[in-house]
């Protein structure tokens, strides 16, 4: 079967790293395709600034010209409250799928709903993010050696951007060169975005 990878998150605005980290899993774990998926309702997050439209436009902008990236919009149609497990369980079958996250989201996997059952539904791949060490809550390492699954590290090197950064930076009207792809740096001027 394909592998696929499949990277979660607000995308609120989607920026460089998230772009990179999708590459490199794309190479490194040698993936059919990563796909990015925006959540509709993330429950363990402030509300999101931007609609699910404008996100999803922004996504779409940021993957264009990148082989082997792609869009998947499950969870903003399904909408609602957004959990990592009925999205896995609403994927097609046809494929192997490797989930993507930040050394930062490990630290907290074990919060997240069924959190065993995405242990054993999907392999887990890290990478680290600036400040964060590279470990498995106790938990989480415990599971894994019993479903004979072991973390998968991402060889990224780590990028200091991240979205509220960028929120923050648009609302002073500073310049956020090098941190988002240009169609999406011209999508939010156009649309007055995070002003």
């Amino acid at each position: 079967m394909k592998r696929i990878g499949l990277l979660g998150g607000s995308f609120d605005p989607v920026h460089v790293a998230h772009v990179a980290l999708a590459q490199t899993a794309l190479r490194a774990l040698g993936l059919a395709e990563v796909q990015l998926i925006p959540a509709a309702n993330p429950w363990q997050r402030a509300a999101l600034r931007a609609t699910a439209g404008q996100r999803l436009d922004m996504l779409r902008l940021a993957v264009a010209g990148h082989p082997g990236l792609a869009v998947n919009p499950v969870e903003i149609e399904r909408g609602g409250a957004t959990y990592t497990i009925d999205t896995l369980r609403a994927l097609p079958r046809d494929a192997h799928y490797v989930w993507l996250l930040g050394a930062d989201q490990l630290a907290n996997f074990c919060t997240w709903r069924d959190w065993q059952d995405i242990a054993r539904l999907v392999d887990l791949a890290v990478a680290t993010r600036p400040g964060t060490a590279l470990s498995a809550p106790p938990a989480l390492a415990e599971h894994l050696r019993v479903l004979g699954r072991e973390l998968q590290e991402l060889p990224f090197a780590p990028m200091p951007v991240s979205a509220s950064q960028i929120r923050q930076r648009l609302a002073r009207g500073e310049s956020t060169e090098g941190l988002l792809a240009a169609p999406v740096a011209a999508y939010i001027a156009a649309h007055h975005l995070y002003r």
